[in-house]
């Protein structure tokens, strides 16, 4: 079963970067944890993987790990 999560950016920001959105939702425990899950193409940015580490993730987008939906508002 999927666990959709929703993620607000501050209002001073305009992205997050990938790894760091995954320790914010705490859908990882560690950095390493999040680092080692973009590495190994685990990861899916709107559907695609994605083997960025910082990639800008922006507003509109859905991040996809190990059955959690994060969508970026």
């Amino acid at each position: 079963m999927v666990e959709n999560i929703t993620f607000r950016l501050r209002g001073d920001e305009d992205f997050i970067p990938l790894i760091s959105l995954l320790k914010a939702t705490n859908v990882v425990e560690t950095g390493s944890e999040a680092q080692s899950a973009v590495l190994m193409g685990e990861v899916l940015r709107n559907g695609v993987v994605e083997l960025r580490k910082r990639a800008k993730i922006r507003s509109g987008e859905t991040i996809e790990w190990n059955n959690y939906k994060i969508l970026v508002i």
